[in-house]
């Protein structure tokens, strides 16, 4: 029996977020390897419709690690080591495969050599997310052959905001942002709002997500097997 796979995500803040979740749920299904089920809401809501689901299950963050703190919070309050018959895995991170695409993003977005570079990340709930933010940002500054500065909306410092400002003091009059985030929000209206010269946009949509949430359920699905 193949496992489902029960996407995890706070979508409270936002219709077009919750869309936009809902589109990366249905491309997942459509690949029609898994049985697939969105669990998006509140900590109550998402743990309803994870113990609603019969048999093995996977539950799989619909999020990057350090780019969606209330996602982060969310997956933390839930009492998934009491689940039976079901293994979970760690957000998406610094996935060779991903970076190589946040990179491709920057060179679309307008990012040219010798531009300064912001990794936004929307903030961590402890020191593993943050590492594996400055694992993104080690990765993508080797594929660029350029420094790259880390930046945060919350939680941590520096913030994107006095990232984006050291490198105009340092003589960066081009400023790229890389923003290392899932799905669009209403945070990401903070991105927009910088005086910068390239934004990336979100990692979704792209086939690459989907192809990287299913190798995740085939792994687990080993481990569970």
């Amino acid at each position: 029996m193949v496992p489902t796979m029960v996407l995890v995500a706070d979508d409270s803040r936002d219709a077009h977020r919750r869309e936009a979740l809902c589109g990366l749920a249905e491309a997942v299904a459509g690949r029609g390897e898994a049985p697939v089920v969105p669990a998006f809401g509140s900590p109550a809501e998402v743990t309803a419709a994870i113990r609603a689901v019969r048999g093995p299950k996977v539950v799989v963050p619909a999020f990057v690690a350090g780019g969606d703190v209330a996602s982060a919070h969310l997956l933390s309050r839930l009492d998934l080591g009491r689940l039976g018959n079901a293994w979970h895995t760690p957000p998406l991170g610094a996935v060779p495969s991903i970076v190589a695409d946040l990179a491709g993003r920057l060179v679309d977005s307008g990012r040219r050599p010798g531009d300064g570079v912001v990794l936004a990340a929307d903030g961590t709930t402890g020191t593993e997310e943050r590492q594996v933010v400055m694992d993104v940002a080690r990765m993508l500054s080797r594929r660029l052959g350029s420094p790259v500065q880390v930046g945060y909306l919350r939680t941590w410092a520096p913030s994107v905001f006095d990232a984006v400002d050291r490198l105009r003091r340092d003589g960066r009059d081009n400023v790229a942002v890389a923003a290392w985030r899932l799905v669009d929000g209403p945070d990401f209206e903070l991105l927009r709002g910088l005086d910068v010269t390239a934004l990336t946009t979100p990692l979704w949509p792209s086939e690459l997500v989907v192809d990287t949430l299913l190798a995740q359920h085939r792994a687990a699905k080993g481990r569970l097997a």
